[in-house]
């Protein structure tokens, strides 16, 4: 961590870490099949907000904490603000954390605060060397106030600015890079925003190469067709699409095998559908793992 002489792996240590397997978001529509089932999972990952208001999410989370290694995943903190992180909301955060203990933590990079307003979207940035010297300071803020380094994520986008200067992959690299902190490489983001802006997927993942990648995430995308032109939506409602797959284990190949997870957030189907579709991710990791151990 950037200005920083302690060690966060020293400060709060893990419960457990999360293993190099896919795993999947916990939803409420499926806190009692897991509470009660117990199904073989290897971990899940929340979003932190959801358990702000403790009662009945948060007595369900300390259970699947008890029998599940879990993983933050943050929606609120609005790394990209120009005001600054809220500092009401992260100690919030910081308090769910230490009394869950995550393996990880993780955030966007995008912004959705403006004059203490809070906006129900992830929104882009410039890519600019003002904007990455301000996201660098509110994770450096809030890697301080966690006492552990975080994960940030690359948005899905739909817009791009003119004035951008950074490519995004090099722009998520370099908060990496000055701030010490993990990427949590988005794939399904990845191909929406390829998609929608006419960049190369296969170079955004060559800038990951030898990046610092703890987390990939898989979901589904919707495409909507304006006009003449087909707009691609990074709304979690459906399977991982095919061309996900495929630019997935390409990502493996290039990032190396880390912990995987299946988001799935609007239309959320039966448990059964996201465990078959965290098998499938878990077969191709796999494949990447006896393949790199073969090499």
């Amino acid at each position: 961590m950037r200005n920083s002489n302690h060690n966060p792996a020293q400060t709060i240590p893990a419960v457990t870490k999360v293993p190099v397997a896919a795993g999947i978001g916990l939803r409420a529509q499926h806190f009692e099949d897991v509470k009660s089932g117990l199904p073989d999972i290897p971990w899940l990952e929340i979003h932190s907000e959801n358990y702000l208001g403790g009662g009945a999410p948060l007595a369900y989370l300390e259970a699947a904490r008890s029998n599940y290694p879990i993983s933050m995943h943050g929606v609120g903190l609005s790394l990209g603000s120009a005001e600054g992180v809220d500092a009401r909301h992260l100690a919030r955060l910081v308090a769910l954390a230490d009394r869950i203990e995550p393996a990880l933590v993780s955030e966007h990079v995008s912004w959705s605060v403006q004059g203490g307003v809070y906006l129900n979207d992830l929104l882009p940035l410039p890519y600019t060397e003002e904007s990455l010297a301000l996201v660098c300071r509110n994770v450096d803020r809030v890697q301080s106030a966690f006492r552990r380094t975080i994960l940030v994520e690359n948005a899905s986008t739909y817009l791009q600015f003119e004035h951008s200067s950074i490519p995004e992959a090099e722009f998520v690299r370099a908060i990496a890079e000055r701030t010490g902190c993990g990427i949590l490489l988005d794939v399904n983001n990845i191909y929406v925003s390829c998609q929608n802006h006419g960049w190369s997927a296969t170079s955004y993942l060559a800038t990951m190469a030898d990046a610092p990648v703890g987390e990939i995430h898989l979901a589904g995308h919707a495409e909507n067709r304006v006009g003449d032109q087909v707009i691609r939506i990074d709304d979690h409602g459906s399977h991982v699409a095919p061309a996900v797959w495929s630019l997935y284990r390409q990502a493996l190949s290039i990032v190396g095998t880390v912990p995987t997870l299946i988001e799935w957030d609007t239309a959320i189907p039966t448990l059964d559908v996201l465990l078959a579709e965290a098998a499938i991710a878990q077969t191709h990791l796999d494949q990447a793992i006896r393949h790199a151990d073969a090499a």
